[in-house]
């Protein structure tokens, strides 16, 4: 009888933390994070970390286990992530993941492609350009270390850029010569269940959240850590136009206007990522559970 990993996916906002709850319960059992902004301690109210009685409804982990000064790759979290499913599914045959980080969901269900170690100072050089001369000195710098590369890349992704040219930087061979590598093969099954809604719903749920954590203390979560501003973990939607507020760069108005539409741009490249996945189910986001949970049951004892 195989194990299985029920994966729930989709865009920031759409309810994602509710469903894999109830999913939990109904199997009796854990779930797995694999939302990268959620990973840190200091970060909780601007990556919409789950509530206190949510977390105690429901074992969870990698839930701000590490800190924003420390360095974890989407490797680190796969070895963890796999080493955690092994003990996990020594107890229950099914086990629950849940995260709109595409890449991290993939390092776990279908491992990742083998890259070399980079020098730090190559990022920092990288992340100086961004900060510097914008998002364009990386585009046009990946398109002529990479073309190839370039042409299928989310090259409105600083993260994705910076990854990828350090790579061609540090190896002096594109990004691309070390993809699709052939990756391990896991002993558990995946099923991968998505929410979605129209564009309408989605940005009026990104909205909403976004005036709620202003109300449940944003300004002052993101206050605390400015001086840490230039750690990567903090360069994400919520506390970088913070920032820029604190610098006097902007008014807080624009700030939170600003919060609200680089979010909204997150959850578009969300899903895109995971509309190339054929073996994602897709259900609105106010489907009744137990639809879910019939389709889940009918994949497991097929």
């Amino acid at each position: 009888m195989p194990n299985y990993l029920i994966n729930i996916l989709g865009p920031t906002a759409i309810g994602k933390t509710s469903l894999s709850i109830k999913i939990a319960r109904y199997f009796n059992t854990e779930i797995i994070s694999a939302d990268s902004r959620q990973f840190f301690k200091e970060m909780k109210i601007g990556t919409a970390v789950p509530e206190k009685e949510e977390l105690e409804a429901v074992p969870h982990h990698f839930i701000q286990h590490i800190s924003v000064e420390e360095n974890y790759s989407v490797g680190d979290f796969e070895k963890d992530a796999i080493k955690k499913l092994e003990q996990l599914f020594q107890k229950h045959r099914v086990v629950v993941m849940v995260g709109g980080s595409g890449l991290y969901v993939k390092a776990v269900t279908k491992g990742l492609d083998d890259f070399p170690k980079v020098d730090p100072k190559i990022r920092t050089n990288l992340n100086k350009h961004l900060e510097e001369d914008g998002i364009d000195w990386l585009q046009k710098k990946l398109f002529v270390l990479d073309p190839e590369y370039y042409r299928t890349a989310d090259v409105q992704n600083p993260h994705r850029l910076i990854r990828a040219l350090e790579i061609c930087i540090e190896t002096g061979k594109p990004f691309s010569s070390f993809l699709n590598q052939d990756k391990p093969q896991r002993d558990f099954k995946s099923i991968s269940i998505g929410l979605t809604a129209d564009r309408e719903m989605i940005y009026e749920r990104i909205n909403k959240r976004v005036d709620m954590m202003i109300e449940n203390g944003l300004l002052a979560e993101a206050k605390h850590l400015y001086s840490k501003k230039e750690l990567n973990a903090l360069n994400t939607v919520g506390y970088k136009e913070l920032f820029q507020y604190f610098d006097g760069a902007t008014d807080l108005e624009t700030a939170i206007s600003e919060i609200k539409k680089n979010t909204r741009r997150f959850a578009k490249r969300q899903l895109t990522w995971f509309r190339k996945d054929p073996e994602i189910k897709w259900f609105e986001f106010d489907e009744k559970p137990e639809t879910i949970f019939n389709f889940i049951d009918s994949e497991i004892n097929t």
